[in-house]
């Protein structure tokens, strides 16, 4: 795939609150609005900013050493002002151990670096939300029956 190509997620309903959503190449993954334990579209956000930049960080550290312990945790605040519903202070910490030696020495000096690139320049989740890209939505014609 292209780095221009574009990008489609398609969601589909499969009972009240129960959602799947499948990407291009077949992939699915379930999500809800809160009931029970399937992640929220709020958690998949985040989840999204989190996997985006911990994948850049993971390719650049990863070629010097494999991590003994990588997370990386995303956090915001709900709000609901005159803006509407939406998060605010979002937060994105990165805890990563990697083994001692030369290829762990590397990996640990080139970590705050492959952050701030990810974030700045490569990340396209947290690029697309501090860019502020408008969102347009549609109802399709002979959609709204009844």
């Amino acid at each position: 795939m292209s780095e221009d190509s574009p990008r489609l997620v398609t969601v589909e309903r499969t009972g009240t609150g129960r959602f799947t959503a499948t990407n291009a190449r077949g992939g699915t993954i379930d999500f809800g609005t809160g009931d029970g334990t399937a992640f929220t579209p709020v958690e998949l956000l985040l989840a999204a900013i989190g996997g985006c930049t911990a994948a850049d960080v993971d390719v650049a550290t990863g070629r010097h050493a494999e991590p003994v312990a990588f997370t990386v945790t995303v956090s915001g605040n709900k709000v609901n002002d005159e803006g509407g519903n939406r998060l605010t202070d979002l937060t994105v910490a990165f805890s990563v151990a990697f083994p001692q030696g030369t290829g762990g020495d590397r990996a640990r000096t080139i970590l705050p670096r492959a952050v701030a690139v990810s974030h700045d320049r490569l990340c396209t989740v947290s690029r697309t939300i501090e860019a502020g890209t408008p969102v347009a939505v549609s109802v399709e014609a002979g959609t709204v029956t009844g």
